[in-house]
This record gives structure tokens, C-alpha cells and sequence, in this order.
């Protein structure tokens, strides 16, 4: 497994991106960074991490899904990995906020990208980034963040985070190429936060209303049971689960 290591970097996406435009790299080629100073999330958001304490990287992910499904499949499989180790690790329980923000004590503690591209070949790849926050113990105007050392009382070592979560990651790859991808998505929803409980949503003209999450469609999209119109799907620009 090929790790680069760099101090300092805008985008840990955008770095492997440029690298795959340049040349063939091995699968699960890993850049990581003490610093990520221009990190994107979901919805277009940043992400903003304290230089030296937390845990960002992105994995290369070399993929042929056979249909759209496949695409959503990785995303589970990554978001339960990422759930799993963490919960390894500190023995606290972690959850996933659909479609893949990693939450514990309703705190967010990671969040994750994943960009996909296909090569002039038909080859299909997949450069997932990951930002945990491990050591950081300030959020200024995040009332929404924590991390692991907070939760916890404990430093972490970011290291020994990264490979074990590596090692996780490389078995539900090798699970989901296996076509064992139905035992991934029932974990998934099993961790989904706020599922089968009375939750406030809003879309994006603001209108808020009342719903309870009950399933995610095998294209990524979430089921919420409503007051007036029953079960109703949505996409991730469609709804914001509020908490």
C-alpha cells in the first residue's frame, strides 16, 4: 500500500486527483496531511481542521460498478468502515448522519467525500477523502464538532487510526468485489443516527417539517415517513436533517 505523507496541503482530493491525471497509481494509494488548509465537504461546505491534530487523507479506489447501485455501495461501505474503527478504538458508540458524516454523542466527528472519475478507458475511480477529528479540543463556531480526545479524555495516536482504519476499508473493498455488498448496507442502516425516531427536516426554499427516517434506497436516497404525503424519498440537495 503506497503512503505519501505531505506537512502541508490545500486538498488531500485535489492532490490525488492531479496525480491521477498525470500518472497510473496503485490502488489504495494514500496521501495524508498534517495540515489540509482548503478541505471540501458535502453540500459544497469546507472542511476545517487544526493543523497537526486531526487525521485527513484521501484513498485511491479503483472500482467497476456494474450499475448507479455500485456507486452508493462504496459510499456505504466506506461510511461503516470509517464508524467501525472508530468505535474499535475508543469502545464509544459512533453513527452515521445519511448519507455519510460519522457522529457520536450527536457531535460530528468525521466526514467524508468521495469524488468519482472515469478515464478515458471506461475504468472507474474513486478518490475518497476522510477527515477525523482525533486531537483537536477547540471548535470555534462549530458548535456541532467534537473529537476523539474529547470524547474520550484521551490523545490518540493518528497513525495507528489510519492503518487500522486502511485494513478495514481494504476488507469491505474485498467485500463489496465479492458481491457481498446486502450484509454491508443492513450494518449501515443499523447506524444510520435518527433512524425510526421523530426528526426535523428542512429543504433547501426553508420549509421545515416533522418526518421519521426509515430506510435508504439502494441508490443513496433517504426514506422519511412523513405527517401528510406518507414515504417520501430524497436526494441529498433535497433535504437536511436537523438536530
Amino acid at each position: 500500500m503506497n503512503i505519501i505523507k505531505l506537512d502541508a496541503i490545500a486538498s488531500t482530493n485535489a492532490y490525488l486527483r492531479e496525480m491521477l491525471t498525470n500518472c497510473d497509481l496503485e490502488n489504495f494509494t494514500t496521501i495524508v496531511t498534517e495540515n489540509q488548509f482548503a478541505g471540501k465537504g458535502q453540500r459544497g461546505t469546507s472542511w476545517i481542521s487544526e493543523a497537526g491534530s486531526n487525521l485527513t487523507f484521501s484513498v485511491l479506489m479503483k472500482s467497476e460498478p456494474d450499475s448507479l447501485q455500485g456507486v452508493f455501495d462504496l459510499n456505504v461501505m466506506i461510511a461503516l468502515s470509517v464508524a467501525s474503527t472508530l468505535k474499535k478504538i475508543t469502545n464509544l458508540p459512533f453513527f452515521i448522519k445519511w448519507p455519510n458524516d460519522i457522529l457520536s454523542a450527536n457531535k460530528k466527528i468525521s466526514g467524508i467525500l468521495i469524488e468519482n472519475i472515469i478515464k478515458a478507458k471506461g475504468e472507474i475511480f474513486s478518490i475518497v477523502g476522510i477527515g477525523i477529528n482525533v486531537n483537536q479540543r477547540y471548535f470555534p463556531e462549530m458548535s456541532k464538532a467534537s473529537s476523539l480526545a474529547l470524547l474520550a479524555g484521551e490523545q490518540f495516536d493518528k497513525d495507528i487510526i489510519l492503518h487500522a482504519l486502511l485494513s478495514e476499508l481494504r476488507e469491505g473493498y474485498d467485500a463489496l468485489q465479492q458481491g457481498n455488498a446486502d450484509a454491508l448496507w443492513e450494518a449501515y442502516k443499523t447506524h444510520l443516527f435518527r433512524k425510526d425516531k421523530i426528526s426535523a427536516f428542512e429543504t433547501p426554499n426553508g420549509a421545515r417539517f416533522n418526518g421519521i427516517i426509515r430506510d435508504v434506497t439502494p441508490y443513496g436516497k433517504l426514506v422519511v415517513e412523513t405527517e401528510n404525503q406518507g414515504e417520501l424519498a430524497f436526494g441529498l440537495k433535497e433535504i437536511q436533517l436537523l438536530y
